[in-house]
């Protein structure tokens, strides 16, 4: 299929220096709220890249649950693919790509495990399903069928039937401590707004890229 007649013209809307506030989360909240706002399905998605041990690249979608000026925090099962990767190798990734509102935010840094308390305390405001699905799901691992999951799920289901689901221990979040965060802004005949914000000391540098 030839698609290089398919395209769309970005809209003039542009993105200045003086419009940037001087922290990057900062400035990403102001970003994050806007596409709130104007009704984004699913803001908080991002996509987390990581390598392998040959240095294969893997992507996916995840949920941002915090952010704050410590970093990106999202959750997963500790034994998952993307968790053994970034155990070896804690350099990654995270886009989120508002295309609606021709906006895009590249962060890039380093991975860590929360605490267990921090991870508790996203865990009981789950829903019950949600906790319930943490233990039954070990994720990326093969299994036979979906009729193996869902009596996995009637197991666990019965299980823990009566009382409050217990945190497990193989899941809990992780912090994205950004090295750098740039801001893209499309812009028309696809001279786009490019900022970085690259860490300084104890504060951070804004360099205007080309686009």
């Amino acid at each position: 299929m030839d698609l290089t007649e398919f395209r769309k013209e970005y809209s003039d809307r542009g993105l200045s220096r003086t419009e940037l506030d001087a922290d990057p989360v900062v400035q990403f909240e102001k970003w994050f709220q806007q596409a709130t706002e104007l009704g984004i399905y699913e803001p908080n998605a991002m996509t987390l890249a990581t390598v392998d041990e040959r240095g294969m690249p893997f992507q996916r979608t995840v949920l941002l649950k915090i952010f704050d000026g410590e970093g990106f925090v999202f959750f997963t099962n500790y034994s998952s693919r993307k968790a053994a990767q970034m155990a070896a190798n804690p350099n990654v990734c995270l886009l989120f790509p508002w295309i609606t509102l021709e906006r895009q935010v590249i962060v890039q840094g380093r991975a860590e495990k929360i605490s267990s308390a921090e991870s508790l305390k996203y865990f009981v405001s789950r829903p019950r399903e949600s906790q319930i699905g943490a233990w039954v799901s070990n994720q990326s691992e093969v299994i036979t069928s979906r009729k193996f999951l869902m009596q996995k799920l009637s197991e666990i289901k019965e299980k823990f039937a009566h009382g409050e689901i217990p945190l497990p221990s193989f899941w809990g979040g992780f912090r994205v401590v950004p090295e750098t965060v740039e801001f893209w802004q499309g812009g028309p005949a696809r001279l786009h707004d490019r900022f970085l914000y690259s860490r300084a000391g104890e504060g951070w540098e804004i360099n205007r890229l080309s686009p």
